[in-house]
């Protein structure tokens, strides 16, 4: 089973098992807080996995030129498309030069 079934099942299991554990009942607001955060987690380990991660090696290459830009883009607080295609452009000049 590759990273994306495992992205997925786990997504899924967190939003079934949701209204079983909790059967109605409200949340503490740390539980809340805590469940907030697993979304942007999944989406996080998907992204590293996808840009540095192949056949179980970690590889640094033009995606990572990419995700830097994106990352900066962000931090200054790019709205997202903006960030996306700065970092598809990064990406896309520097396979061009190499």
């Amino acid at each position: 089973m590759d990273h994306h079934h495992c992205c997925c099942l786990a997504s899924a299991a967190i939003k079934a098992a949701a209204p079983v554990l909790v059967g109605g009942r409200e949340l503490p607001p740390r539980a809340v807080g805590v469940i907030a955060l697993l979304a942007p987690a999944l989406l996080a380990a998907l992204v590293i996995t996808e840009t540095f991660g192949e056949d179980q090696h970690l590889v640094l290459d033009e995606r990572a030129i990419g995700v830097a830009v994106a990352a900066i883009a962000l931090a200054l607080r790019a709205p997202v498309l903006v960030a996306v295609a700065l970092a598809a452009v990064a990406t896309a000049l520097v396979r061009a030069l190499i």
